[in-house]
């Protein structure tokens, strides 16, 4: 269906289609039997010390407000992260601000964290209770005075409603935020946070998303943060601003995040590196041009506990995850591994 659907699509400005998806997925038509696949059960898994159906994720940023969670899941994924989510509502920055990059199976975004802010997206959670595992990605306005204030903000309101909160320091569109990877501002910030935790006894897991563009060295001193405070999870990584030398398409110099397969590589490499720095101790969700079993398998494989997708669903359709899963099931089998669980770490 999709690939007769797709020369329409890709037809339309980019954040139209994705608008035409939303309202689609709004009608909650899809049954979800027709996502399941055989021999399913080798892909359960466990994160945050709870069970998922597979360890294949829906990356934030495609479902921005919270509105269609429930519906991405009948699509087959083991979970599903919302968000970016902020205090106050915001637009984002000027359109067009989203540019597929056909040839290089790779999109650049500029958005800017435009959502419908936390209070809405509470009560929205509210009134719609997750079916499944959920995480909630949470950042500071544009153009708040207090970034950090803005992270407790957002945590508070949203950790009830949240299987993990992801504590994004990682968009390359937000002005300033990146910084956070610096040792000082990171030490204040989850400091910060896993202190509220700990005086309100909260039990949502902390995660903290990283960008790919971080130097090497940098990677010591951040695992030593996550280690000292005890963040539950490493998602990495999100989009890049760099990396553009080796693309073909015309696009490529936009300014924002790139995202789709060039990242593949990139987040693999950075998969094994935190995973050696961290001796296995932190569960990561790799993140970074996953459209395959066997590229799903070389995360999981690198050190991923899950791993989790966007821009290959925007290039394949919703099938692209029962595809994943159908070739990841026969890689393990192949492989002679009873449980996805056992591949974690095997080639870093």
């Amino acid at each position: 269906m999709f690939s007769l659907l797709r020369p329409y699509i890709f037809s339309l400005d980019p954040e139209v289609a994705h608008d035409l998806a939303i309202k689609s997925l709004k009608l909650n038509v899809i049954p979800k039997s027709f996502f399941q696949v055989n021999g399913e059960e080798i892909l359960e898994t466990k994160l945050f010390k709870k069970k998922l159906k597979n360890p294949i994720g829906l990356a934030a940023g495609f479902d921005k407000s919270a509105e269609v969670y429930n519906s991405l899941f009948k699509l087959g994924f083991g979970f599903v992260e919302v968000g970016t989510i902020t205090p106050r509502r915001q637009s984002g920055n000027p359109k067009p601000r989203i540019f597929r990059l056909e040839k290089d199976k790779a999109m650049i975004n500029r958005l800017g964290f435009n959502n419908d802010g936390m209070e809405v997206v509470s009560d929205r959670l509210e009134k719609r209770l997750p079916e499944d595992f959920l995480g909630i990605n949470i950042g500071p306005n544009k153009d708040t005075n207090d970034k950090i204030l803005d992270f407790i903000k957002c945590f508070n309101q949203l950790n009830k409603l949240a299987s993990y909160i992801t504590v994004n320091i990682s968009s390359p569109n937000t002005e300033g935020l990146r910084d956070f990877h610096g040792e000082k501002l990171l030490s204040n910030l989850l400091s910060k946070l896993t202190k509220i935790k700990k005086n309100k006894k909260i039990q949502c897991p902390i995660v903290l998303k990283i960008s790919p563009d971080i130097e090497e060295k940098e990677i010591s001193n951040i695992n030593e943060l996550i280690l000292k405070f005890k963040i539950d999870g490493i998602i990495l990584s999100n989009t890049t601003n760099q990396h553009r030398e080796n693309l073909s398409d015309y696009k490529k110099n936009e300014a924002g995040g790139l995202s789709g397969a060039p990242l593949q590589t990139i987040s693999l490499k950075l998969i094994k590196n935190f995973y050696k720095s961290n001796k296995g101790r932190v569960p990561i969700i790799g993140v970074g041009g996953v459209d395959s079993g066997q590229n799903a398998f070389e995360k999981i494989t690198a050190g991923s506990t899950a791993i989790q997708l966007y821009t290959s669903m925007i290039y394949n359709g919703p099938g692209v995850v029962k595809r994943i899963k159908e070739q990841l099931v026969e890689i393990l089998k192949k492989e002679k591994i009873k449980n996805v669980q056992e591949a974690i770490g095997i080639n870093s």
